[in-house]
């Protein structure tokens, strides 16, 4: 981690292409947040770089600023199956802030107890200049981060 990205992580006893399921889907992304804004989203799985979905958000879950309900635009960064996802967001700000969103899914050997490492993480580093010293970041903090990667797991968990 550094001043302008945040990331946490989890072991999910839970294969890759399971947790990946999840994560490609905007209803999962709803489903496994922890913040509260995410509402709803529209759209099927996406499964390529470049895929788009829409989620219905609502900022007063945070309380941190006065933007209520909105819809963002989900651009898929990264994608590579069962191992990598990342996004950008597109929503009401102009210019687009630019910062980024993802998960890397590392197996883990079934010596040391299998299962899957989950990494979380958001990334502002290459934000647009307008918003470099606008207080923004990060929106979500590690807490939040890794109280997601707990719902992830609880969705997925083998029983």
């Amino acid at each position: 981690m550094n001043d302008q990205r945040i990331e946490t992580s989890r072991i999910v006893d839970a294969s890759p292409s399971e947790i990946f399921a999840v994560l490609r889907d905007p209803r999962g992304h709803v489903a496994v947040d922890s913040s509260g804004m995410l509402m709803s989203a529209e759209g099927g799985p996406v499964s390529a770089a470049g895929d788009t979905f829409v989620v219905h958000m609502d900022r007063e879950s945070l309380g941190d600023r006065p933007m209520g309900r909105y819809d963002v635009t989900v651009h898929i960064a990264s994608y590579v199956p069962d191992r990598e996802i990342s996004w950008t967001i597109v929503g009401v700000m102009r210019p687009p802030v630019g910062h980024v969103y993802g998960y890397r899914l590392e197996p883990v050997a079934e010596a040391d107890g299998g299962g899957t490492r989950v990494v979380s993480w958001c990334d502002w580093s290459d934000i647009h200049p307008q918003y470099r010293d606008s207080d923004l970041f990060p929106v979500i903090s590690a807490a939040s981060l890794k109280a997601t990667l707990g719902i992830l797991a609880r969705t997925v968990q083998k029983s």
